[in-house]
């Protein structure tokens, strides 16, 4: 899979491109009546380069994963897909009765990305064990996790197989910056990307009323939500999955993929919200 010319890429750990900004689907598939929307929003989303799509079987139960399906209709290959897996079906067993319902309300033979949601009460080598025999028998193709910090990345990786995790999909925006502490140096020092699920926060008014955020937007002659998302993918190391269920808000997050933050920038959302000096927890929505 290789992004559009018009998004950048990122390099999972297997030497595969994905596309650095793709799309959320969190609150989708709620109400039958904006499924078609949704599923609109998401196709316009691929005509714009944006052919990651996350999702989750939490996600509304699985409709999320169904307007995915709707969407993804006739272009499958086209699109690289992302969904998880709930912590209390992360067992041996668990995990690929679980791959099955999501494969089935997807409506395709296979998931591109598989993500441990958060962790839960099952060992790490076992949904690992359970994930690496999806890939064997090709529902999936690669695996990885979300929601775990350091000490459970370290965990991971010696656990058997653990080396092979693609990806830490967390909470990251500028009002959340705990991870460049530690969690984003030890993946980056091992090759794996972060996936950033709300680039705009739990209370994006709030965050997209920042001074330094709409000051640093009125210069581009761009939004805050786009200087927000730009800000995301500035290392080059980082995956953003902003949603958006409206054509206007596509297009918005899709332009904000080639813009280019000068230093400047950076340093007045640096002063506005400024970088970790300790470690802290993970932050989770």
């Amino acid at each position: 899979m290789s992004a559009s010319p018009r998004v950048p890429s990122v390099r999972l750990p297997s030497g595969e491109q994905v596309p650095a900004l793709g799309q959320g689907t969190w609150y989708m598939g709620e109400r039958r009546d904006r499924a078609r929307a949704e599923a609109d929003a998401l196709r316009l989303g691929l005509d714009l380069g944006l052919t990651l799509i996350d999702t989750a079987e939490m996600y509304a139960d699985g409709g999320a994963e169904e307007v995915v399906a709707e969407a993804i209709a006739g272009r499958r290959d086209e699109v690289f897909v992302v969904s998880k897996v709930y912590p209390h079906n992360a067992s041996r067993k668990g995990v690929p009765a679980a791959c099955e319902r999501s494969l089935k309300r997807l409506r395709t033979d296979r998931i591109d990305l598989y993500l441990l949601h958060w962790r839960g009460s099952h060992p790490l080598a076992e949904t690992v064990a359970a994930f690496e025999a999806l890939q064997r028998a090709g529902k999936i193709r690669h695996w990885g996790v979300s929601n775990l910090d350091t000490d459970d990345m370290e965990e991971l990786a010696e656990v058997p197989g653990g080396e092979a995790c693609a990806t830490d999909q967390v909470l990251y925006h500028p009002g959340s910056r705990g991870i460049e502490f530690d969690l984003l140096p030890w993946c980056a020092d091992r090759g794996i990307p972060l996936m950033a699920y709300s680039p705009f926060g739990h209370d994006p008014a709030r965050l997209l009323r920042s001074r330094a955020l709409t000051a640093v937007a009125a210069r581009h002659g761009v939004t805050p939500a786009q200087v927000a998302i730009a800000w995301g993918l500035r290392s080059g190391r980082v995956i953003s999955i902003p949603k958006a269920a409206s054509a206007d808000h596509v297009r918005e997050n899709a332009t904000a993929a080639t813009l280019a933050l000068t230093p400047e920038d950076l340093a007045e959302i640096d002063a506005a919200h400024p970088p970790p000096t300790r470690k802290q927890s993970l932050a989770m929505l």
